[in-house]
């Protein structure tokens, strides 16, 4: 089968590009500068940008089905940048589905869209969308997610996977963001013993690989959206001190009231917009958010329909990524 995978030169998308290489795919990368690093592996790497429609077909040309994982992420920045590329983008990948009959879209989502602000204690995927949003990531992943779901017919069939907080080899990131905020070997955060949900990059990708085969046969997961993840919850400040470690940093994880978390993240983003910063506050209320809550879900639509399970464990991921830093020094 000859692929789209948007977004393919990316920490999740090169993951699905050599996945599905391997298995014998014809294999098209598309993002906005050539990913070099996919070429040893037989895969044809194309340049462009999901918001131009001329160069997301000319990419898509005779492919059979697109893996959609291209997307602008972050916890700050211009709403109109993020609409523009996770929302306008994806209703323009699902126009090239239908202009060029492709008949398969596996579209990665975000959990962050079902999250209002309380705790996720293993939800699953009878959890509604948000009706509102700190940032405006997880509100234009929530608009994305909707016009792939309503995309689907007997025509065109759709998927969305919400992959949590993933991480593995060549993260750019969670695991750099925590490496910065660890200098000195101390760490504040709020909650750091919420219990939340993480998943290794190739078990991610191979999520994704699993809802195309479905796709295109019985497909039982067509329409529907599923959380995915390691299936290994555990508390935020653990997972946190075990991913630094693996990477060479130790860590002691100082608690931090939840309450002034939320106090500063409001002042940072006011002072923010107020100077017209360019970058990224310290805290924001999303990120707070984020940290201050549980969130980890039942995986068991995922298994049951597309026959999902994580091959890797957290304990051989961190094996894996402290393998990889040290081939890095």
């Amino acid at each position: 089968m000859k692929i789209l995978v948007t977004g393919g030169g990316g920490f999740l998308g090169s993951s699905i590009c050599r996945q599905l290489a391997a298995q014998g795919h014809q294999v098209v990368a598309f993002q906005r500068s050539v990913a070099e690093h996919l070429l040893e592996h037989g895969i044809l790497s194309k340049q462009g940008s999901i918001t131009s429609l001329d160069e997301l077909r000319d990419a898509a040309a005779g492919c059979e089905a697109i893996i959609h994982t291209a997307g602008k992420a972050g916890v700050w920045g211009n709403p109109d940048d993020y609409h523009r590329i996770n929302v306008d983008g994806t209703a323009n990948v699902i126009r090239i589905c239908r202009e060029l009959a492709i008949p398969i879209l596996v579209h990665t989502s975000s959990p962050s869209i079902v999250h209002s602000g309380g705790d996720v204690s293993g939800a699953d995927e009878s959890l509604p969308i948000a009706d509102h949003f700190t940032a405006p990531y997880p509100e234009s992943k929530a608009l994305a997610e909707k016009l792939v779901i309503a995309a689907h017919s007997d025509d065109l069939k759709t998927v969305a996977l919400r992959p949590h907080l993933i991480w593995g080899p060549g993260d750019p990131h969670i695991l750099p963001r925590l490496a910065a905020k660890a200098r000195g070997g101390r760490l504040a955060l709020p909650g750091p013993e919420k219990i939340i949900d993480t998943i290794f990059v190739e078990n991610a990708a191979q999520a994704h690989l699993n809802a195309l085969q479905e796709l295109a046969g019985d497909a039982r997961c067509a329409g529907k959206a599923y959380f995915v993840t390691n299936n290994e919850p555990l508390p935020q400040g653990e997972i946190i001190q075990r991913l630094l470690a693996a990477i060479g940093i130790e860590v002691t994880i100082r608690a931090v009231p939840v309450a002034v978390a939320k106090t500063a993240g409001s002042i940072c983003e006011t002072a923010w917009r107020i100077l017209r910063l360019d970058s990224e506050p310290p805290v924001t209320r999303f990120s707070v958010e984020q940290l201050a809550t549980a969130h980890w879900f039942d995986t068991r639509a995922a298994q049951r329909d597309f026959g999902y399970s994580p091959a890797i464990s957290i304990e051989q991921g961190l094996r894996l990524l402290t393998e990889a830093e040290k081939q890095q020094r």
